[in-house]
C-alpha cells in the first residue's frame, strides 16, 4: 500500500467502492461523484503484484504490455466518505488479498457504511427508467433501504468485487449494500450513465448531500441517440424491448438454479466472448436450466 497522505476525520466515514462491470455503471457513478466532491488521493493498492496480463497491446506494429492497472482511495470532508475507485477486476486468490487490504482502511478509519455499485441487466428498452435495485449484508441495512424507497435485488448472485466486499465486511459486523442500476442487456458492453445517474441520487439521498447533477443528465441526454439507434437495428431480433416502458422486472426463477451452474454460465460467456465456436455449449447449458429467456439479449451481443 502506498500512502501519500495522512489524514482524519472528525465522524466515522462512510466508503464508496467501484469496479469495472457492465455497462461500466459503477464507475461512471463513483468517478462522478469523486469528481464532484473534489475529493483527495490519499492511499493507492501497488497493483504489480496482482495483475497478470492476458494479452499484448499493439501500437503502430510494436508491441508492448498494457499499463498496470490503479486503485486508489480518496477522501472527503462534508461529508465524511472514503471512495475506492478500481479500473481492474482481479478475481481468485489475488482478488481475496486486495479486498483484506481494502478491509485495512475500512478498519482503520472505523468505517460504519460500505456501499459498492454494479448493474442489472434485464429485457427492456433504453427508455425505461432505470431502477435501483439493493443487495445488503444484513436485515437491519435492508430495511433501512427499503424505508428509503429501494427495491431489493431478485434472488441470484453479484458477480466480482463488488459483492465480495459485502460478504467480508459482513465478516466484521459492518453494514454494507450493493446498489445495482438497471440496464438494458443489450448495454452491458457500452456505457450507460442513465443507470449511474439513478445511482447518485439514491447515494445522495441515503448519505443526504448534495451534488450538481447536471453534467451526469447531459452525458445521458447524448447517449440517447445511440442507444435509439442499436434498439432500432435489433428490435426484430429482440421482441422484449418493445414492452412497456414501465414493465416490472421480470420474475425469473434463478433460485431453482444451483449457485455453481451461475458461476459456470458465467465463465462460459467469458470463453465465449474469445472464442465464438463455444456459443454453441453455452446455448445448451442455458436451455438446460431455462435461462435463455434471462440471458438472451447477453447471448446475442456475442455475435456483434
Amino acid at each position: 500500500m502506498k500512502s501519500y497522505e495522512q489524514i482524519q476525520f472528525d465522524s466515522s466515514p462512510a466508503m464508496l467502492a467501484a469496479w469495472p462491470g457492465m455497462g461500466n455503471v459503477g464507475l461512471i457513478t463513483v468517478d462522478y461523484l469523486r469528481r464532484k466532491l473534489d475529493a483527495k488521493a490519499f492511499a493507492e493498492i501497488d497493483m504489480s503484484p496482482f495483475f497478470i496480463p492476458d494479452s499484448i497491446l499493439v501500437k503502430n506494429g510494436i508491441a508492448d504490455f498494457p499499463e498496470i492497472p490503479s486503485s486508489i482511495f480518496y477522501y472527503t470532508h462534508n461529508p465524511n466518505l472514503i471512495i475506492f475507485q478500481s479500473n481492474a477486476q482481479i478475481n481468485g486468490r489475488e482478488g481475496i488479498m486486495i479486498i483484506k487490504m481494502i478491509l485495512e482502511v475500512i478498519l482503520q478509519f472505523q468505517t460504519k457504511q460500505i456501499f459498492t455499485f454494479a448493474a442489472f441487466a434485464q429485457p427492456t428498452s433504453h427508455r425505461s427508467q432505470s431502477q435501483i435495485l439493493v443487495s445488503c449484508n444484513s436485515s437491519s441495512m435492508l430495511e433501512k433501504m427499503i424505508a428509503l424507497g429501494l427495491n431489493p435485488m431478485p434472488d441470484g448472485y453479484i458477480a466480482g468485487q463488488n459483492g465480495l466486499l459485502l460478504g467480508v465486511a459482513a465478516s466484521h459486523k459492518i453494514d454494507s449494500a450493493c446498489l445495482l442500476g438497471t440496464i438494458p442487456g443489450y448495454a452491458m458492453n457500452l456505457d450507460y450513465p442513465k443507470a449511474s445517474l439513478e445511482q447518485v441520487r439514491s447515494i445522495c439521498n441515503i448519505l443526504k448531500f448534495n451534488i450538481d447533477l447536471s453534467d451526469l443528465e447531459e452525458s445521458v441526454h447524448l447517449m440517447e441517440h445511440q442507444y435509439e439507434l442499436i434498439e432500432e437495428r435489433i428490435k426484430d431480433y429482440i421482441p422484449s424491448i418493445n414492452k412497456e416502458e414501465n414493465d416490472e422486472i421480470s420474475e425469473i426463477e434463478e433460485e431453482k438454479v444451483p449457485h455453481y451452474i451461475m458461476e459456470k454460465i458465467e465463465k462460459m460467456f467469458q470463453q465465449a466472448l474469445k472464442d465464438k465456436s463455444l456459443a454453441s455449449q453455452l446455448k445448451k447449458e442455458l436451455d438446460r436450466w431455462n435461462l435463455f429467456e434471462l440471458y438472451e439479449n447477453r447471448f446475442l451481443d456475442l455475435f456483434e
